[in-house]
């Protein structure tokens, strides 16, 4: 049987071009004599984090393959105030720099050319939300000097000979009150790396305990409001050797599932289908989002690590059903949090993930 694959593959930093507005600022501060210029301001002070150097593969654009040697060297949370100067989108707006350096060696034979990883990096949140990358252009052309934020103003070399070094600062934006629990780099050549931030807090605003039991409204066939109760119960990751019974491709075959178990009870007053699941998405470590594995499997033997709901009927007001869901996940990522969006609801319910995959922590 094939097998219908819908699997979010969130990017890791969404690259938005915004531009430095105007004189004022920092363009302004640029005119002044030396002896007028205020002192130039403290660099924020870095979070502590994992640091070990890792090899990853970086694609160019011409889809030419290149190996790298890549780590990041600091990590620090700026100030909204550092923003103040630059033409941020609506949806950025209020949200909090934080300024990623990483280094990256040239571990292949050729030279590498306008080399830029950033695209596959990302700071993620503590349930998994990746942070938004901004690149910044200056628009002033009279400017005598940089209008990148002071504690971001690495900006790399344009070509990377075999055996080189160099190191890029990126700014990631995310939202106040949520703190960064891992940078991530993610290509199409190679697995996830994760490089854990120190002192994040479990769970992370408005993220629920892995077995708190929550309520929520979701819709029924015909548009009805029903509101549901939902339990979770597990996180397992499986074996992609579990799903042998159906024809994977050879993308998929490098993936590791993971199982979601769910209990549901009506608490409307309308009837609802069973198959509730499909409203659930595992976010990951690595920023990542993975909507459930669809199976085809008329008449066939199923997963049994992760079966189908039980009962498959009507799910009739008061009454409950069981589900399991596949989602899956690149080798060296793991869940961070377990989302329930239901139909018509503005908000989601959010769990934090009860299982991790093997790998760093």
């Amino acid at each position: 049987m094939r097998v219908q694959r819908r699997l979010a593959a969130a990017v890791s930093a969404s690259a938005l071009v915004l531009l430095a507005a105007g004189c004022s600022g920092t363009f302004a501060n640029e005119k002044a004599t030396t002896a007028d210029k205020p002192a130039p301001a403290a660099l924020p002070k870095p979070l502590s984090m994992v640091s070990t150097p890792k090899s990853a593969v970086w694609t160019d654009t011409g889809e030419g393959k290149h190996q790298l040697r890549i780590a990041p060297t600091r990590l620090a949370r700026g100030a909204e105030s550092d923003m103040a100067h630059i033409q941020l989108d609506d949806d950025l707006k209020g949200m909090v720099p934080y300024y990623l350096t990483f280094s990256f060696t040239n571990t292949g034979k050729e030279t590498m050319s306008d080399a830029d990883p950033t695209r596959n990096l990302s700071v993620n949140t503590v349930d998994g939300q990746a942070g938004h990358g901004v690149s910044l252009f200056q628009s002033n052309p009279l400017a005598t000097g940089s209008g990148l934020p002071a504690g971001c103003r690495e900006a790399g070399k344009a070509k990377l000979a075999a055996g080189d070094t160099t190191a890029i600062c990126q700014i990631f934006m995310l939202p106040k009150g949520q703190q960064p629990a891992t940078v991530s780099y993610r290509d199409d050549g190679s697995d996830t790396l994760i490089w854990q931030v120190d002192g994040a807090k479990t769970g992370g605003a408005g993220v629920l305990p892995a077995d708190k039991a929550a309520d929520t409204p979701t819709r029924d066939s015909t548009s009805h409001a029903v509101t549901v109760h939902i339990t979770p119960k597990s996180v397992r990751p499986g074996s992609v050797a579990d799903l042998s019974h159906f024809d994977l491709d050879a993308d998929e075959k490098k993936l590791i599932p993971y199982y979601v178990t769910m209990e549901y009870r009506n608490t409307g007053k309308y009837d609802l289908l069973p198959d509730l699941n499909e409203n659930v998405l595992v976010r990951t470590a690595g920023g990542q989002e993975s909507k459930r594995m669809i199976l085809l499997n008329i008449g066939g033997p199923g997963v049994s690590q992760c079966p189908d709901a039980v009962p498959n009927e009507m799910l009739k007001p008061g009454a409950k059903v069981t589900s399991c869901s596949i989602h899956m996940l690149a080798k060296g990522d793991r869940p961070a949090s377990v989302v329930f969006q239901g139909k018509g609801s503005s908000q989601p319910v959010i769990w934090s993930a009860t299982a991790a995959a093997d790998g760093e922590k």
